[in-house]
């Protein structure tokens, strides 16, 4: 590995091989890492809120499920990915805090993961692997020259998907 690249909290990047892309602290939060395999090219979404329609103030493409995406999408293709070849792996979206009612504002994580699955699936983008939803945070770190998305979170095993 040359470089890891950092992704920060609402925030994109596309990363290629040999070098790799990380996020750290998701939450309800959902870490969205698309990925064409044959170009080894690699791209990371730290999304916040499922929809950026239902928000006024919405310019921050990265902060939401829908708009990241896409934005994801393009960054990649622009440095060489193959859009047919994307497939993509998921992490987050946990239920940070216990409530007695389950309204819709506290099921943020749920709800992410529930938007980012619509959307690649409208996209027809393949999700190869996820770690999403319980109760804990998780810092994620993609490797394309492998493929392996690795998961730390406190208190739990290390995982790879």
């Amino acid at each position: 590995m040359n470089e890891m690249i950092k992704v920060g909290m609402a925030d994109l990047n596309v990363c290629v091989s040999p070098n790799a892309i990380t996020t750290l602290g998701l939450g309800s939060c959902v870490g969205i890492v698309l990925y064409d395999p044959g170009k080894k090219i690699a791209g990371l979404a730290h999304i916040m809120l499922p929809d950026s329609t239902k928000i006024m103030n919405n310019g921050n493409k990265a902060k939401f499920a829908d708009t990241g995406i896409e934005e994801l999408i393009k960054r990649m293709v622009e440095i060489g990915a193959d859009r047919r070849a994307l497939v993509s792996k998921i992490a987050g979206g946990a239920q940070m805090f216990a409530f007695s009612n389950n309204s819709d504002i506290m099921r943020i994580g749920e709800r992410n993961v529930e938007a980012t699955k619509k959307i690649l699936n409208e996209l027809r983008i393949p999700i190869l692997a996820e770690d999403t939803g319980s109760n804990y945070g998780r810092t994620i770190e993609f490797y394309p020259e492998t493929g392996q998305l690795l998961i730390r979170s406190v208190g739990n095993e290390r995982k790879i998907l």
